[in-house]
């Protein structure tokens, strides 16, 4: 018994990950060990029994978390968007822009798979979405099987980090830390990675150009009545675009202090939000201004990318853009999105009472999984507190050479492993409290801590075998030959090695994202703007005093002595 009391945290955390090896239910393990262990710690004379009375106030304390609202929110708003036909129009669109050009199709994926990352916030969903109507095309025209399959589970873990990323809502719940900051820490190497993706792509297409063909003339769809592409209208629509964009970047900040009326200091992800913003909502009224006149100036491709891409790019940066700014919170940008949802899908004729109930039931699917993990997990770190748990995990980290960096590596190294066998929310459930005081200790900023976890969760969603993605993109990879349906030819199907294959560079793309992350904080810190520490020495309190003819105004109407005053 002597034993048992002195190595409790430690038994505790090792019954926990046998429970979990079993593959026994992540939220009743949770709850299981902490009732168990928090009892036995009872009978041993470690805890007081009355220290379990906070547990209903901290399951009250769940329930009542404004902040968690936010993920049934982004969740429905995804799924509409997704079920309403968003991602193979999005898909379709895009591969017509970018076909003409050598890996074209893999780049409109991964730029779709980013659009799709900011609306659907889940993985599984930007994973089959793409992998059921992207894939049959990448193969009927010839790409690389494993490029193609990389890329598509490649830029469906983008839902992992990009905001308005469920992943991160719940990092900062369990981080202590505002949601916001937590979006505006991650924008700027969310969008980084997208551009290494591409960025490899590109050399796929310079080196091995086989691999990544271009789509045939027969393939492009979008043609003016003199046979050309219209390419050229787009163009100059997304000329006119960039230019205005840039003057509003440009002049953003004294745009704001001219309307505040005081100096403005505006981060840099706020600023490219806007921007954004300002410039689609630019092309989209050229765009509807050209068909309400008819003027002709804009091709049928273009008007097809504006009013297609738009609209959804156009709510996303909305949302994004209320919650950077400080008008709306996470929740209620969450709901505001659910309801421009809906309204996108009442405005293409795609919102019925079927897709609706689909939505809503696998919205609180969703919901009541993730609160009965976080009800599991406060059982848990309840009983593993009063056993003194963190005293055990701080000694047991202390322990790691390298200070600082040594305990980030080890982090990663940690996460990156579990990454294969738990889903990121019980990770961020168990983990997360027990390392985030020995980071908060260490003087590691949590903001940066949360975005750097973030980015390996979806590294280890890649790794061969066990990423999640490799197995959603398996469920609906055709994994034996097959007559397509266009072409008419039989195309061979997509092996486990492929898909293995293809993950295997984009891994390394995002390994080289999280160690630039170590080495260069301030990739994730400057999102966050100018962070001003508060100069104690000139705080001055005043306290008015009373004047001598107000006594009836006193307390209780006792009017105050001269050696009180």
């Amino acid at each position: 018994m002597s034993f048992v009391a002195q190595n409790l945290p430690a038994i505790m955390f090792g019954s926990l990950i046998f429970f979990l090896i079993t593959g026994f239910p992540v939220a009743f393990s949770l709850a299981a060990c902490g009732f168990v262990f928090g009892w036995i710690g009872v009978e041993l004379g470690l805890v007081p029994a009355q220290f379990f009375q906070a547990l209903p106030l901290r399951l009250y304390g769940i329930m009542a978390n404004d902040t968690l609202l936010a993920i049934p929110f982004f969740t429905f708003m995804g799924l509409i968007l997704e079920r309403s036909g968003m991602a193979e129009d999005l898909l379709d669109t895009a591969g017509q822009v970018f076909g003409p050009i050598r890996g074209g199709l893999a780049i409109s994926v991964i730029l779709v798979g980013a659009m799709l990352a900011a609306t659907t916030g889940v993985v599984a969903a930007s994973v089959i979405s793409m992998g059921l109507i992207s894939l049959p095309i990448m193969m009927r025209y010839g790409y690389n099987p494993a490029v193609a399959a990389g890329s598509i589970t490649a830029s469906g873990t983008l839902a992992q980090i990009i905001p308005p990323s469920l992943v991160l809502i719940v990092i900062a719940d369990q981080l202590g830390r505002s949601v916001g900051d937590m979006y505006r820490a991650a924008f700027i190497p969310a969008f980084m990675l997208v551009g290494l993706y591409i960025l490899f792509v590109v050399g796929v297409a310079i080196l091995r150009p086989g691999w990544v063909p271009v789509l045939p003339p027969e393939a492009r769809v979008y043609r003016e009545k003199n046979g050309d592409s219209g390419m050229q209208s787009l163009g100059i629509l997304t000329a006119i675009t960039v230019v205005v964009g840039a003057l509003f970047f440009v002049n953003y900040a004294s745009l704001v202090s001219g309307f505040t009326g005081k100096d403005y200091a505006s981060p840099t992800d706020e600023k490219v939000v806007m921007t954004l913003s300002v410039a689609i909502i630019f092309a989209f009224l050229v765009a509807v201004i050209d068909r309400l006149l008819r003027t002709g100036l804009l091709s049928q491709i273009a008007q097809r990318v504006t009013f297609v891409l738009i609209p959804p790019l156009l709510l996303v940066f909305l949302v994004l853009g209320t919650i950077f700014l400080g008008v709306a919170t996470p929740t209620e940008g969450g709901a505001m999105g659910a309801v421009g949802a809906l309204i996108l899908a009442i405005i293409r004729g795609r919102l019925n009472l079927a897709l609706l109930k689909q939505a809503l039931d696998s919205t609180a699917k969703f919901s009541t999984f993730v609160l009965f993990v976080l009800i599991g997990s406060t059982v848990f770190s309840l009983t593993f507190q009063a056993i003194d748990g963190p005293k055990w995990v701080e000694h047991l980290l202390e322990a790691i050479p390298g200070g600082v960096m040594g305990f980030l590596i080890f982090v990663n190294v940690l996460i990156f492993i579990l990454g294969f066998f738990l889903d990121f929310f019980e990770i961020a459930f168990i983990l997360l409290p027990l390392l985030a005081p020995v980071a908060d200790k260490l003087g590691i900023d949590l903001i940066f801590f949360g975005v750097m976890i973030a980015l390996n969760l979806q590294t280890s969603f890649l790794t061969p075998p066990f990423g999640f993605a490799l197995f959603y993109l398996r469920s609906v990879a055709p994994s034996t030959s097959y007559l397509d349906k266009v072409t008419k030819r039989r195309i061979e199907g997509i092996s486990t090695t492929d898909i293995y294959k293809g993950s295997i560079a984009f891994v390394v793309l995002q390994v080289l994202m999280v160690a630039a992350v170590l080495w260069k904080p301030e990739v994730v810190l400057s999102g966050l703007g100018e962070q001003k520490d508060p100069d104690i020495t000139n705080i001055k309190i005043e306290i008015p005093q009373p004047d001598e003819d107000e006594e009836d105004d006193q307390p209780f109407g006792v009017p105050m002595t001269e050696d009180k005053k």
